[in-house]
């Protein structure tokens, strides 16, 4: 007792009776096997305060590495006397230690899921939490739902994992407690620092903590990989704060500060997490107050789409074509066809039976324009049309002043396209390597000179970006969905800025003046940006000469 008064005396500098401070209870171990590690069992202890009644719900807070990495930063101790100061409101605290995989032998090392688990990017170790773990808790415990209520922390590896669980589901948790943190090359988790600064804040709270004389070694220097990720979070804009040390890769110098880290994560609550816009980035897109916004369709589900003129939106589902007009009031049309574009007189369709290439009247009546051509994407320009079937390594083009189709080779099976605003080359996805590519665009259409242009980055564990449909700004700036979010690159191919994901597959992408639709997942969304759209049959602009 004496050492929880001398605790809470040097660190908040006022004097609690012992009697004041309650000591939680320890539950556990209990075991957990999961799914979504299959085969892998768990151990995990719940810390409950004297003061929680089942009546009146709970924070959360989750720590990986188990009891061990708790009450070695003294986490039980501090939590009782930070509750019983009113310094951080009354939560459950679960202590979770990774898996591991019985071996067949006896005698034989299991299969320790520690660094899988914990070093990996992507939202696998995300979902085991929200869909295993977390409703064994809420089954024994009245525990809050929403993430401003809920933190995540661990030290070396369960720290990047505490990162990562946040940023992959911060509508889950929001408050990240990191010490020691393995923001190295392990698995990936080098490219935080870069993935921080590109991608659209997120409502997410960090404590870093860190010693100069921690690890150095084949993955990295975890010393000024923390420094980097404090240098990424402030340029981001996200509330952050750090204590660093002079202490090896160890707990010590955490446990001096756990105090702190825990008083200033919880502050101001229930105030909610905030998200903030950071320094001013070259590539300025973002508006204030204007989020992602689901559009409201009447049950149809959307996928490629296409924008005319006027700033209606086409799209087909089913095989009937739909009409959304600026409003966003979406009308069915008497048209049946497959796939759809806009182009400088009208809409452009392909339609699977008869495998015709058509013009679309105000009608509804087609009239062909060529055939025997296999079509899964289509973007019209001002002179002919571009597509691809999804199936073979060529981009088909119709010229509509010579009416014929000539066929142009590609290393890569395309899989959308977009002119630049200056009408003089045509950047082409794939979905299944790391690049976009770059053609020149001849007089009469036929493109040279690919290059693999466009630096994508890549969602943990896939092969390529998963490109799906691009578009271009009047700036030239190049819009491209990918399984990450929409990634916003310069004239020079370099991804400047990443738009936060509104579902889990990101397919196509629209910007029609100021206005950028996203499909994904069957829905669409919209937010208004600071950027202007450019049609793919407008005249050629000139945009500002690129910057190096």
């Amino acid at each position: 007792m004496k050492s929880i008064l001398s605790f809470v005396l040097v660190v908040f500098n006022v004097a609690i009776v012992v009697a004041q401070v309650p000591i939680g209870d320890i539950v556990g171990p209990l075991q957990l096997t999961s799914r979504v590690y299959p085969g892998t069992t768990r151990n995990y202890w719940y810390y409950v305060p004297k003061q929680y009644d089942a009546s009146a719900p709970a924070c959360l807070m989750v720590v990986q590495d188990g009891l061990g990495r708790a009450t070695g930063w003294r986490l039980p101790q501090v939590m009782d006397s930070l509750i019983a100061a009113h310094r951080i409101p009354v939560m459950i605290g679960v202590f979770v230690d990774p898996g591991s995989v019985t071996a067949s032998r006896e005698g034989a090392f299991p299969r320790y899921n520690r660094s899988l688990e914990y070093d990996a990017l992507g939202d696998r170790y995300a979902t085991f939490l929200a869909e295993e773990l977390l409703p064994e808790v809420e089954k024994k415990y009245n525990i809050k739902k929403d993430p401003d209520s809920r933190a995540i922390a661990g030290a070396s590896s369960g720290a990047i994992c505490a990162f990562n669980v946040a940023w992959e589901r911060p509508d889950q948790f929001r408050r990240v407690l990191s010490t020691i943190g393995t923001y190295v090359g392990l698995r990936g988790a080098d490219e935080f620092t870069t993935l921080v600064r590109k991608s659209e804040p997120k409502p997410i709270r960090v404590f870093l903590e860190d010693g100069n004389s921690d690890l150095n070694i084949y993955a990295g220097d975890w010393w000024t990989a923390n420094q980097a990720m404090l240098s990424a979070l402030t340029y981001g804009g996200y509330e952050v704060e750090h204590s660093w040390g002079t202490g090896g890769h160890d707990s010590k110098h955490a446990s001096s500060i756990m105090g702190q880290a825990m008083d200033w994560l919880w502050k101001d609550y229930p105030a909610p997490v905030a998200t903030h816009k950071g320094i001013k980035p070259r590539m300025d897109l973002l508006i204030d107050g204007e989020p992602w916004k689901e559009v409201t369709l009447k049950g149809q589900q959307i996928g490629k789409f296409t924008a005319d003129k006027d700033g209606n939106l086409f799209f087909v589902d089913h095989g009937s074509l739909y009409k959304m007009n600026p409003q966003n009031e979406v009308t069915k049309t008497n048209t049946a066809i497959d796939v759809v574009t806009a182009g400088p007189s009208g809409l452009i369709g392909w339609v699977k039976d008869g495998r015709k290439i058509v013009s679309i009247e105000n009608s509804g009546e087609t009239t062909t324009l060529a055939t025997h051509s296999d079509v899964e994407f289509m973007y019209s320009t001002a002179r002919g049309i571009y597509f691809g079937d999804g199936k073979k390594p060529q981009i088909g083009y119709y010229n509509i002043a010579k009416k014929n189709v000539r066929y142009f080779t590609t290393d890569f099976i395309p899989a959308a396209v977009a002119l630049s605003a200056e009408k003089t080359f045509l950047n082409v996805a794939s979905s299944e390597t790391p690049f976009g590519y770059s053609f020149k665009v001849n007089e009469d259409g036929s493109i040279d000179y690919g290059q693999p242009y466009v630096h994508y980055h890549i969602a943990y564990g896939t092969s390529g970006p998963g490109v799906q449909g691009m578009d271009v700004d009047a700036a030239n700036a190049l819009y491209s969905a990918t399984d990450l979010g929409v990634q916003v690159s310069d004239q020079l191919g370099r991804v400047n800025f990443i738009f936060s994901k509104t579902t889990k597959r990101t397919h196509d992408v629209k910007l029609v003046g100021d206005r950028l639709y996203v499909s994904g997942d069957g829905k669409l969304f919209v937010r208004k940006i600071s950027a202007q759209g450019i049609r793919s049959f407008d005249a050629p602009s000139t945009p500002p000469k690129p910057q190096m």
